[in-house]
């Protein structure tokens, strides 16, 4: 099981690589569409890389409220602690 740290550092490297988003701007505060200018289409984007990192379904429900890095975590841990 992955732990917090862990789950963050593999979203900010996400971050880095799907998004070229110095992962010196990247904060568990970080709001998502104001400070790291990730639109809808590139949360669905991240959606799909946690699926591939989780290797658990996501549901959109489950991304709605998601507006910061700390809420990506969350969620990333919830999903691991559901399976």
């Amino acid at each position: 099981m992955q732990n917090q740290e862990e789950i963050y550092q593999k979203i900010t490297s996400v971050l880095e690589d799907l998004f070229e988003i110095d992962p010196q701007q990247v904060s568990l505060e970080s709001h998502l569409y104001t400070d790291l200018d990730i639109d809808s289409i590139d949360a669905v984007d991240l959606v799909v890389e946690l699926k591939k990192i989780t290797g658990k379904k996501i549901k959109p429900d489950d991304f709605k409220s998601v507006r910061t890095v700390q809420d990506v975590v969350d969620a990333v841990v919830k999903l691991l602690n559901d399976g």
